[in-house]
């Protein structure tokens, strides 16, 4: 049975030396990357903006980290960690912690409505999917974060690194389709937590 000293992040990998302590299976080495990741950006965020600020930008970080890696794994957004990423947005608002709560009730909607008229509108023009459901929803809740001027920039940037990796799979020879799926969810995650340092 797995008890509490096996699930201690990144020290319980190195104690058990990568291997579970009941079966002896190896663990799967994203782990051992996702909790260093969040140790990494809970540090970051309380380095920028000691205190309530700081604990907020670091439960978003977290948030946006296991949603990426969903996104990246699975091309899966699940509503419940995205309405919490959204929770998170409003009730640091309602604290009064820029920016304001009407520029995040505005990028919510902003944010949300800019996608899924984006993913109806090539849906009705190509006849077949372009958008995952979860991708407005998650853009809406970043919105409800940064407020809505940060919304050009989410885009922008997540654009910017999805055509940097389509670039590079080009230049190893990877033949490169319109059809090609890429995490956009997890490109927007990507830009959004250093946006948040910027903004504080």
């Amino acid at each position: 049975m797995i008890n509490a000293k096996d699930l201690i992040p990144l020290v319980s990998f190195v104690w058990l030396r990568g291997k579970c302590r009941v079966c002896g299976a190896g663990i799967d080495r994203s782990h051992i990357v996702i909790e260093g990741l969040c140790a990494l950006t809970g540090g970051t965020a309380m380095l920028v903006a000691p205190g309530q600020a700081g604990f907020t930008g670091a439960l978003f970080g977290w948030l946006l980290i296991a949603l990426a890696a969903l996104d990246l794994k699975h091309f899966w957004l699940p509503d419940r960690l995205t309405g919490a990423l959204a929770l998170v947005g409003i009730a640091s608002g309602l604290t009064g912690l820029a920016p304001s709560l009407l520029d995040r009730a505005i990028g919510a909607i902003a944010g949300f409505a800019t996608l899924a008229v984006i993913a109806t509108a090539y849906r009705w023009l190509r006849n077949r999917e372009g958008l995952g459901g979860g991708d407005p929803k998650l853009l809406g809740a970043i919105g409800g974060m940064l407020g809505w001027q940060a919304l050009p920039f989410v885009v922008l940037g997540a654009s910017g690194v999805g055509l940097l990796f389509i670039g590079l799979q080009w230049a190893n020879g990877r033949k490169v389709q319109a059809t090609d799926r890429l995490p956009l969810g997890a490109l927007m995650a990507l830009t959004a937590f250093p946006l948040w340092m910027l903004q504080q």
